[in-house]
């Protein structure tokens, strides 16, 4: 199998890209390295034919995909966001990325497609009130200022946060999972179209080597490392309860290969999204004492929040593990004790 892996050069990708090595795999990258992810980097990956373009380019996705049997695509703007202004971005490097990719990948009759998701499609996580499963509401300004962050029914009665599986209702809550979701329906669209077959893969909190060092986007365990090694305590937003499942990237790259063999045997036509997870729940505040006791550091509890930011959302990976026979391989105490010290990507000027 000749395996094109977009973005490959970034944290994720690059997990993947070693994984698919690993099994004999022939493996092309596509990557634009964009400085505000990976400053001047230079890809030297031996072993890898790799591309430095933009997924927004239709000639160079064009070359890229010449010889290709399946279409791993990872490349995207992540994270929250500085603000609005960066919608743009978003929307151009996501969702017209994507567009362009499988535009090209239908005239070229590439035909398997794994896309990277997010758990951020759903919104809020599940929830078990006196009614049963819901789903509430955005949180309110009022009740974030007052430090209420736990979701409440319509009588103010607090709900009890579960497991969120892939037929819960979708409800991006902003800019990047409004992207995020709009990857899902144009690969959607795609498959019907063409007789393709897609892999959608919501990651839940990835974590581990090689994550970003200090951009605005990096994950919350990035940003949790790098103050440590400032010698400053964690800052850990809201009060530390947020439920979270925090996934190794070693994990999520072996989920990536379990899902490439299964768009070998999927029916024409066909799109398929799963939670990747580990199915642990911990939360924010466990992870900055994990990351901080490393150094002798205890956390320190702001109370801060970010308008966007949902409180509670676990996976349920059963689906991939029934359908797919995948399976995490790293505990959370394991994954933390090798992500204190491991390295992390060099810090963008």
């Amino acid at each position: 199998m000749t395996l094109l892996v977009t973005g490959g050069a970034g944290f994720i990708g690059s997990a993947i890209v070693e994984a698919a090595l690993r099994e004999g795999e022939h493996v092309r990258v596509l990557d634009s390295l964009r400085a505000d992810v990976h400053g001047s980097a230079v890809y030297k990956r031996p072993g890898v034919e790799f591309i430095n373009g933009d997924v927004r380019d239709a000639a160079v996705v064009e070359y890229a995909l010449d010889g290709i049997d399946t279409v791993c695509h990872q490349a995207a703007k992540v994270g929250l966001g500085v603000d609005f202004s960066d919608a743009p971005d978003y929307v151009s490097s996501n969702d017209h990325g994507t567009a362009v990719l499988l535009a090209a990948m239908a005239a070229q009759g590439v035909q398997r497609l794994v896309v990277a998701s997010s758990m951020v499609v759903y919104g809020e996580g599940a929830y078990v009130g006196v009614n049963g499963i819901t789903r509430p509401a955005a949180r309110k300004v009022e009740d974030l200022d007052a430090g209420r962050f736990d979701p409440r029914d319509e009588n103010g009665e607090l709900l009890e946060p579960t497991l969120i599986d892939e037929d819960a209702p979708l409800d991006p809550r902003n800019v990047y999972a409004a992207t995020k979701l709009a990857q899902e329906h144009l690969a959607s669209s795609w498959a019907r179209s063409t007789g393709g077959t897609v892999a959608a893969l919501r990651y839940h909190n990835v974590y581990g080597p090689g994550m970003p060092q200090n951009t605005p986007y990096a994950g919350v365990a990035s940003l949790f490392r790098s103050a440590i090694e400032r010698g400053e305590a964690p800052r850990v937003y809201e009060d530390g309860g947020q439920r979270r499942d925090f996934v190794h990237v070693r994990d999520v790259a072996s989920a990536n290969l379990a899902a490439i063999d299964w768009t070998l045997d999927a029916a024409p036509g066909t799109f398929r999204a799963y939670n990747v997870g580990s199915g642990t729940v911990h939360t924010i505040g466990d992870l900055a004492r994990a990351i901080a006791a490393t150094a002798g550091l205890t956390p320190v509890t702001t109370g801060e929040y970010r308008l966007g930011d949902v409180r509670h959302i676990t996976a349920s990976s059963s689906r991939l593990k029934v359908e797919l026979g995948w399976s995490p391989s790293i505990s959370f105490e394991d994954g933390m004790r090798e992500f204190a010290t491991a390295p992390l990507r060099a810090a963008v000027q």
